[in-house]
């Protein structure tokens, strides 16, 4: 069967629909209405004899037919994606369109002040920046890149580390302190009420410290509240809910204040910082590369 133009048009729309789980989102991603999508996803339909999505007033989700369609697409539009990426290599200037997430503090001290200058650079790229605390799925929702912490990364994925190491600390305000006691040791967490951190969906983080001889011990806590939301954790721990696990160059200004006040430092380890990665099956493309170039640049990163 010869795949026609119309097909890889209409595969396309089927594939930026599913992604987004909304038709006005697919439409503002391909820069056309909403109602012409509907109408090409209907006649890809129609033809193929089989529904590929369950459509609501709530989203627009895949039909098993539609996933297993979906898994096997994305691949294939991907490479097309690069392979005409590669066209534009052939010339200085990149030409095209980024799609990247990082959590918001990463926005602001890694990514903003290169951005900046790269749009300036090259005016016919279009970066799409979204804010998202949570790991993302690069390929399922159609990222090109993201920055998050670099131990926390996935191992298919390439990652540039952009940041210095970080460490983390188990924070709490004095009330809280003095009414329940100051953990001694890591497994004394499992007494207080600690406030989670969610990676994922589906991943609530454990909180890990270094063990005995190089090893890693890694805590369960339980407590009132869980979130991925800094703004949440630290203000849930200085209302004294609970014990935060955070970032020390996050919760600096609280521990100056007396707001909040630190424990366990000496379990407490050093992480890899922020990164940007990218799935390693994927060819690199020129806007990604040069945008990767300038952020190495800026940080000195060491090379990838």
């Amino acid at each position: 069967m010869a795949v026609t133009r119309t097909d890889l048009a209409e595969l396309a729309v089927f594939a930026a629909v599913a992604r987004h789980q909304s038709f006005s989102k697919a439409a503002l991603e391909l820069g056309v209405s909403a109602s012409a999508l509907s109408h090409s996803l209907k006649g890809l339909e129609t033809r193929l004899g089989v529904r590929l999505l369950n459509r609501s007033t709530r989203a627009v989700v895949p039909t098993d037919a539609g996933q297993r369609l979906l898994e096997q697409l994305l691949p294939t539009l991907n490479q097309l994606a690069a392979a005409l990426e590669e066209l534009s290599r052939h010339s200085d200037e990149p030409v095209g369109r980024l799609k990247i997430c990082a959590p918001r503090s990463a926005i602001d001290e890694l990514l903003a002040p290169v951005l900046i200058d790269y749009m300036v650079r090259y005016p016919r790229m279009q970066v799409e920046v979204v804010e998202q605390e949570l790991m993302p799925r690069l390929i399922e929702d159609g990222y090109d890149a993201a920055i998050f912490y670099g131990d926390l990364l996935p191992k298919e994925m390439i990652a540039v580390p952009l940041g210095p190491p970080q460490r983390y600390l188990v924070v709490g305000s004095p009330a809280y302190l003095a009414e329940h006691g100051t953990p001694q040791h890591p497994r004394e967490l499992s007494r207080h009420a600690c406030i989670g951190y969610r990676l994922t969906p589906s991943h609530h983080y454990r909180w890990a410290f270094a063990g005995e001889e190089g090893s890693l011990l890694e805590i369960e806590v339980t407590g009132p509240l869980t979130t991925s939301t800094p703004a949440l954790y630290l203000g849930a721990a200085e209302a004294g809910l609970g014990l935060a696990y955070c970032l020390e160059e996050e919760v600096s200004k609280q521990l100056a204040q007396g707001k909040l006040v630190s424990m366990l430092e000496q379990w407490c380890p050093t992480f890899a910082g922020f990164s940007l990665f990218y799935p390693s099956r994927h060819q690199l493309g020129h806007g990604l590369r040069t945008l990767i170039d300038q952020l190495k640049g800026h940080y000195r990163t060491r090379d990838y």
